[in-house]
C-alpha cells in the first residue's frame, strides 16, 4: 500500500514537471518570436499625413510611439482611441506599409468661432465643441460668441447656428469684426464693425436677408446708427443717433 502511494506521488511529481516544462517552453518559444518578429519588423518611419496644428512630435507623444515597436503588433484600434482623445483629432486612419514605415491619416478639427468666457478666449468649432484656450497676442479673425456655455447653453447653441447662417451669407468674410452676445436667445444681439443689431431667437435666416437689403440703405443716405431691431416680424427698426426710423 505504501509502495503505491509512493509511485502515485511520484507520478503526480513528474506530471507537474512535465506541465511546467511544457509552459516554460512555450513562454520561451513566444518570447523568441516576438524578438525575431520585432528584429525582422521594427518600425522606423512615422509619417503622419493631414495635421496641421498639431506637430508630428505632438502626435507621437499622444499615441505613445517612441519608435522601437515593432510594425507586426502595434494595434492600429489602440493606436487611434489614443490619438482620438485629442479634441482636435476628429477622425484616423492608420496603414501599415510593411516592412518598416506607419502612416498616420489625421483629419484634424477646424476652428469655426472665439467663445469669449470671462475673458478667456477659447476656439472652438462648428459643433460647439471647444478644442483650446487660445494664449499669446495672435487672434485669428473668426466670430467672437461672449456667453458661458455652461449657463447659458441654449443661448451658445442659438449662437452658433446664427454663426453659421453669417458664414453661409457671407458676412464672416466680409467684415471685419463680429461679436456674438449670447445670453438668453431672445437677447441675442450682435455687433457688426461696430453696428449694433438686436437679433433675438430663431429666423436667423429672413433677419439676415433684412439686413443685407437694409445696408445699402443705410450707406446711401449715410445714416448714423444706435442700433438695429430684427426682433419684430416682417419689420426692421433703425435708431440713428437721434431718432427712430421705421
Amino acid at each position: 500500500m505504501k509502495d503505491k502511494k509512493i509511485k502515485i506521488s511520484r507520478s503526480i511529481f513528474w506530471e507537474i514537471t512535465a506541465i511546467f516544462l511544457l509552459i516554460s517552453f512555450f513562454v520561451i518559444t513566444v518570447y523568441i518570436s516576438l524578438k525575431v518578429m520585432q528584429s525582422t519588423f521594427p518600425m522606423q518611419h512615422i509619417v503622419f499625413v493631414g495635421n496641421k496644428h498639431l506637430t508630428d512630435d505632438e502626435l507621437k507623444a499622444l499615441a505613445g510611439i517612441r519608435g522601437n515597436e515593432c510594425l507586426l503588433t502595434i494595434s492600429s484600434r489602440k493606436l487611434s482611441q489614443k490619438l482620438l482623445q485629442s479634441p482636435w483629432i476628429r477622425r484616423v486612419s492608420i496603414r501599415k506599409e510593411f516592412p518598416t514605415n506607419l502612416s498616420v491619416m489625421i483629419e484634424e478639427a477646424v476652428p469655426f468661432a472665439l467663445l469669449d468666457k470671462d475673458g478667456h478666449l477659447f476656439l472652438a468649432e462648428e459643433n460647439g465643441r471647444l478644442l483650446e484656450e487660445l494664449r499669446g497676442d495672435s487672434v485669428p479673425f473668426l466670430p467672437i460668441i461672449k456667453c458661458d456655455p455652461v449657463k447659458d447653453a441654449e443661448g451658445f447653441s442659438d449662437a452658433i447656428q446664427l454663426a453659421k447662417i453669417m458664414k453661409g451669407r457671407g458676412l464672416t468674410s466680409e467684415k471685419n469684426h463680429i461679436e456674438i452676445l449670447a445670453s438668453k436667445p431672445e437677447d441675442i444681439t450682435v455687433i457688426i464693425d461696430g453696428t449694433v443689431v438686436k437679433v433675438g431667437a430663431g429666423g436667423y435666416e429672413e433677419k439676415l436677408g433684412r439686413l443685407i437689403e437694409l445696408e445699402d440703405e443705410i450707406q446711401r443716405k449715410k445714416i448714423l446708427v444706435d442700433y438695429i431691431d430684427l426682433r419684430f416680424e416682417n419689420r426692421v427698426v433703425v435708431k440713428p443717433i437721434s431718432e427712430v426710423i421705421k
